[in-house]
């Protein structure tokens, strides 16, 4: 058995220089799967990115797709990209198991609620309302820096760190408190605020476009109080505002209380990220 990767079109390459590429996976010259390869310029370094990978159920369970996999990797390297990421349904059974087996490791995983008709109360005393230009400026400078050391704390160099951190950013928050489809809330107790939640718009699973939670913090030395619960539900609240039906989030693996937080108030983990240096 010779498995080999064919492509089954021309290299498309952006102005910036991020390429993609279809194969086909062949045994012997006979395709019997297929796997796409794309770059993600938002980690500084390029990523390569693992979009597509399936085996006929025919020609499964023989080594193909391990041999495809670490075929796309040589490839990834060949276009200069320093780690391969990739986005495993949760319902996979196959594919996270051979991933892990060739050195990727969990980074984050998104998660999904469809959301009940009406919109939840909040605890008796608390407000969400609005947050202010003056609390923007000092919000975002903290926000980045959270995030940018998330992303350290998981194996990613400062520098790569601090490009995903600004890249998010620039493409999220384009004109800060107005980017349209934005709303940056203060969740209010007694009038002291305890902690915020940016919700926005975004593709939340494929070909659905709902609200999402980019990020959630309750403020240093508050936290145990429920204020995290409470800030979650009143994003809910938000997203029955824009219409959505589902409200959709991203965390990061190792963060385990608000993994069960989040479960606790409904939500079901649809994709595991997985990454794997290839320096």
């Amino acid at each position: 058995m010779t498995t080999t990767l064919r492509p089954t079109g021309p290299l498309q390459q952006t102005d910036d220089g991020l390429r993609s590429r279809g194969y086909d996976v062949c045994d012997n010259s006979r395709p019997v799967g297929v796997i796409d390869l794309a770059m993600d310029g938002a980690f500084g370094t390029p990523a390569g990115v693992l979009r597509r990978l399936r085996i006929d159920e025919a020609h499964r369970r023989r080594g193909r797709g391990t041999i495809a996999v670490l075929a796309a990797e040589e490839v990834l390297r060949g276009w200069g990209c320093g780690q391969v990421i990739a986005s495993v349904p949760a319902e996979s059974t196959g594919a996270l198991p051979l991933l892990e087996s060739l050195g990727h490791t969990e980074r984050s995983r998104n998660m999904l609620k469809d959301l009940d008709r009406e919109p939840p109360a909040l605890p008796l005393g608390l407000v969400g309302r609005p947050m202010d230009e003056a609390e923007y400026e000092s919000w975002q400078e903290s926000s980045l820096d959270g995030f940018r050391q998330s992303w350290i704390d998981r194996g990613l160099p400062p520098e790569q760190a601090r490009a995903k951190a600004e890249s998010s950013r620039d493409e999220n928050l384009p004109q800060g408190l107005a980017t349209p489809g934005t709303a940056i809330h203060v969740l209010v107790d007694d009038g002291t605020p305890v902690g915020h939640v940016w919700v926005g718009s975004r593709e939340v699973s494929p070909g659905v476009v709902g609200a999402f939670v980019y990020d959630v913090r309750v403020a240093d030395g508050l936290r145990g109080k429920g204020y995290g619960r409470a800030l979650m539900r009143h994003a809910e609240r938000i997203a029955h505002v824009t219409g959505s039906g589902v409200l959709g989030l991203h965390v990061f693996a190792g963060n385990t209380p608000a993994i069960g937080l989040y479960e606790s108030l409904g939500y079901v983990t649809t994709h595991r990220n997985v990454f794997k240096p290839l320096i």
